[in-house]
């Protein structure tokens, strides 16, 4: 089965996504959350520069709970704000 190609909203919502956690992770080492969530700091480090664009949801959530980050404003923050429904 071939993927078909990732749309430039994909990759952006994973640079929004990157930015995100790594927002969240604060002052703590990549070593410490990627320990934390249970992932190697090479995955964090590809996730939080965007360069793995539609990572896997338990990775994700892994690492939203390791900076305890809310899925619900993980989501929202990585959202393109275009596509974003105004209130």
């Amino acid at each position: 089965m071939v993927r078909p190609p990732l749309s430039q909203d994909d990759r952006l919502r994973g640079a929004l996504l990157g930015e995100a956690l790594r927002a969240a992770r604060g002052d703590r080492s990549m070593v410490e959350v990627a320990a934390a969530a249970g992932i190697s700091v090479e995955t964090l480090r590809k996730i939080e520069r965007g360069r793995v664009p539609t990572p896997a949801f338990f990775t994700v959530a892994a690492i939203a709970e390791a900076v305890a980050l809310p899925l619900t404003e993980l989501l929202a923050s990585a959202e393109p704000a275009e596509n974003r429904l105004s209130a």
